[in-house]
This record gives structure tokens, sequence and C-alpha cells, in this order.
């Protein structure tokens, strides 16, 4: 049993597994404070989140659109795909732009739609290294980014009611009590960046079907191989595996195994 409490200025979301729990919750609430309870959340912050008895969906649709209407690109050409086949960006190249916090402006609201976003994640990471002295190359990337989005508005991840587990080729963790089954992968791209030549890292973290947990960055060091690229990868990747089995542990769902990778 568990209940998990988000306060936001006025707004209070409550999440929990017991109505009891959350009936006597909102009482002992309401006994201190003058509450208005608007049901279940469909609107927070930008989020849109659709129940259904399959399963619960969340999307930042709304903001994506006002982001579209905010940079005029409403009625621009919309892209299959966020980002240029092997496109290779460079600090140095590019006529500078005369106002940087524009550009600085937009990959932060970019950065904010990756919560929900994982197929932009890649890009906004690498467009994001560039906001000290952001040039016309990078800005024409991020417009493509813009049509991307004009193409896919209301992609949303969606999080199975009723899943079985499924064993993954790349890795697994049972976790008996729960009865679901926690899958993650990892890859790296040796020397991707091309003024520091670090490699990029990328992993996600499927929980049953649902993708709860996903990066891009940057590795902190020059490896020296595309082995020793490898071997970063699969070390983030377990200190996040770590980390979400440590919070599963304080719902109450203990792993009987150790994680595989």
């Amino acid at each position: 049993m568990f209940i998990d409490v988000l306060i936001y200025v006025d707004d209070i979301v409550v999440a929990k597994n017991n109505d009891h729990v959350i009936s006597t919750f909102k009482l002992s609430l309401n006994s201190k404070f003058k509450l208005r309870d608007i049901g279940s959340l469909r609107f927070f912050l930008g989020f849109e989140l659709g129940r259904i008895s399959k399963g619960i969906s969340i999307s930042q649709r709304c903001f994506t659109l006002q982001l579209l209407k905010d940079t005029s690109t409403l009625g621009a050409k919309p892209t299959s795909s966020p980002m240029e086949c092997n496109l290779k960006l460079i600090k140095d190249k590019g006529v500078l732009l005369t106002d940087p916090t524009a550009y600085q402006s937009l990959i932060g609201k970019l950065i904010y739609l990756t919560i929900t976003r994982p197929d932009i994640t890649y890009d906004v990471n690498h467009l994001s290294q560039f906001l000290q002295t952001p040039r016309v190359p990078h800005l024409q990337a991020t417009n493509r980014v813009l049509q991307y989005l004009k193409s896919t508005p209301g992609q949303r991840l969606f999080f199975p009611a009723n899943t079985s587990p499924t064993v993954s080729a790349y890795a697994e963790t049972s976790l008996s009590q729960a009865n679901v089954l926690v899958s993650f992968f990892a890859d790296a791209d040796w020397a991707a960046c091309q003024d520091t030549r670090r490699s990029v890292l990328g992993f996600c973290v499927f929980l049953s079907q649902s993708l709860i947990s996903w990066k891009s960055k940057k590795q902190q060091v020059v490896s020296h191989s595309s082995a020793e690229a490898e071997y970063r990868a699969m070390e983030n990747t377990t200190l996040e595996v770590t980390w979400i089995l440590a919070l599963f542990q304080d719902f109450g769902i203990s792993p009987k195994i150790p994680s595989m990778l």
C-alpha cells in the first residue's frame, strides 16, 4: 500500500493504490485546509493524461502545439525524422546568431518536451551542447526538430494496466512479488562528438512493456576504443537500473535475483 503526493503552487496531485487510504487522506487535508477535489488527473504542467481500462497514456500535445505556434512553425512542412542522417554539427562552424537567447529558450522548451518524447532525446541533447555560442547550422537543425514535431504532435507514452512479463534479449530482472519484468539495453556511439571526440551513450529501461527511463548523454571522458565506450554505456545503465530497483524497494517490491546486463 502506498500514497504519493506532488504539490505545485495551489495544485496537489495524489497517487494511490487504495481508495480507502485516499479518502482518509483527503478528509485529513480538508480538516486543515479548504480543498476542492477536481477528480482524476487529466492536465498538469503541460502534460495530458488519458485513462482507459487498458492503461494510461501521457503526452504533451498541447505543449507541443503551443511551441509550434510560438515559433511560427504550425504551417511548416513536416518531416519524418528529427535530424538528418549522419549530420555532424561543430561548435565553431557557421555564422553566429545575433540573438542567442531565442535559441536558448527554444532548447529549454525542447528539453522539457523530452520528458514524454524519447524519440527526440538524442537530437535535443546534441543541440543543447551549443547553447553558449549557437550558430546558424544549429538553429537549422533545431527547426528540423520542430518540423518533426509538426508531424507527430500527439506522440505519447502508454502504460498498460495488465501485461505479462516477456523476456528481453538484452537484459532482464525478475520482480516476483509484483510479477513484473525490468528489461533494458544500452549503446554507445564511439567518438561521436566532433569537438571533444567523446562518445555518446544511450539507454532505455522498460518495466514489462512500459518505457520508464531513457537517456542520451555525452560520456565524461574520451574512450580509447569502441569497446571501452560500450563498457561505459553499460556502467551508466547499471547505475540507472540500480536506482530504479531501489525505488521499487521503497514501494515494497523486492527483487529476488540480481539484475543481468
